[in-house]
């Protein structure tokens, strides 16, 4: 079977009428061939069409090499003709988002000489990896560079060069290619390899944006939103900034310094916390006298790094220093400390009894219980 491959002719079909040759019950559903299609399979990072044969939904498009298989949720008779309607939204998406990569990574590529390696097509963005690292400031003028290919409005070509023409071609390609070459040609930006689907001019790709970068393998990825997908971040990001903005009552272009003055507000808060329970910590030890068998405490608004201090301070005045935060409804984190007890033991059991989780070895256990003040203090009351 062979199907001749709308999508190479024109990528802007959105609906078409093709003979089915055959349809057979696959694990996902019907498995279905047509002698052509516009359905554009899974390739090259850019994800498969979607839309509908006849009254069937086609949930995936997969590449058979030489023929194009459909998975749809009806059955199609062979023989008979059916209409094919794309979900063209998506598609048109597909579209400026493989577009808009082909101009960064080849922008990259001549300004900087590195290769594009990898090329993923995501619900929510577009990431691209390289095989070199690029500055903040090398990127900021790639992307410049990019938008400009874009607001030229050039014409992007498709062709299959000839074998001689071919050769003197200087191209990029990610892989080696056996047969006939597809060649996209960006003026001015790029020159390809390539079996996806694009726009027909770069003033159809809208915006390119870099959204964020990581080191990736001994190169760098890059996160990138393009076109509608890239004005939809835009606008989401767009609300969090007037809505910080109304937050702190600062304009939009100042929220960065209003932030840092909250941050910095916060550390002096935390250094002051800090001092004061630090004082608190001291009152209670004075009320423990020295050589107690065992100090009980319970204190609201501990973090579980205050409860072990104050535990680890408790434990140096008493035989076994046992200090909860919490509440009765929330339940309480916890530290027991003794050098004289088994306090590995009485927590299994203290857990078990107790509804807790935690552990640790002796002379120290910590964890959580779902129980009341009361419920823990009779514990200790009847087992130490």
């Amino acid at each position: 079977m062979v199907t001749k491959r709308l999508y190479f002719e024109n990528a802007y079909i959105k609906e078409f009428d093709a003979r089915v040759q055959s349809c057979v019950e696959g694990k996902n559903g019907y498995e279905v061939v047509l002698d052509e299609t516009a359905f554009f399979p899974e390739g090259g990072g850019q994800p498969a069409d979607q839309g509908y044969l006849g009254q069937g939904e086609v949930t995936d498009v997969r590449d058979k090499k030489d023929y194009v298989l459909h998975i749809c949720t009806k059955y199609l008779e062979p023989g008979t003709t059916v209409h094919g309607r794309l979900d063209w939204n998506r598609r048109f998406l597909h579209m400026q988002q493989h577009s808009g990569e082909h101009i960064l990574s080849g922008m990259i590529h001549r300004m900087y000489g590195y290769d594009n390696i990898g090329f993923h097509m995501g619900k929510d963005f577009v990431t691209v990896d390289f095989s070199g690292l690029l500055t903040e400031e090398q990127i900021a003028e790639a992307e410049k560079q990019a938008n400009a290919a874009v607001l030229a409005d050039e014409r992007i070509l498709a062709e299959y060069p000839s074998g001689e023409v071919l050769e003197k071609l200087a191209y990029r390609s990610k892989k080696e290619i056996d047969g006939d070459i597809r060649i996209v040609t960006v003026p001015g930006a790029d020159v390809c390899a390539c079996c996806g689907t694009h726009v027909k001019r770069t003033g159809e790709i809208g915006p390119i944006k870099v959204t964020s970068s990581e080191h990736y393998k001994s190169g760098i990825r890059l996160t990138l939103q393009i076109g509608w997908m890239a004005l939809n971040d835009y606008d989401t990001k767009q609300k969090n900034v007037k809505a910080v903005s109304k937050l702190l009552s600062a304009k939009p272009e100042e929220i960065g310094e209003a932030v840092q003055k909250q941050l910095d507000q916060m550390q002096e808060l935390k250094q002051e916390n800090i001092a004061l329970k630090q004082r608190l910590f001291e009152m209670l030890l004075k009320e423990i006298p020295q050589g107690q068998e065992k100090a009980i405490l319970f204190e609201a608004g501990l973090n579980a790094v205050e409860v072990r201090r104050l535990a680890d301070l408790v434990s140096s005045r008493a035989g076994l220093a046992a200090v909860f935060s919490g509440s009765d409804s929330g339940g309480y984190k916890y530290v027991v400390c003794s050098q004289e007890k088994d306090v590995a033991a009485l927590g299994k059991r203290m857990n078990q009894e107790l509804n807790g989780r935690g552990g640790g070895k002796n002379p120290m256990i910590q964890g959580s219980l779902q129980a009341g003040e009361q419920a823990i203090r009779k514990f200790f009351q009847e087992h130490y």
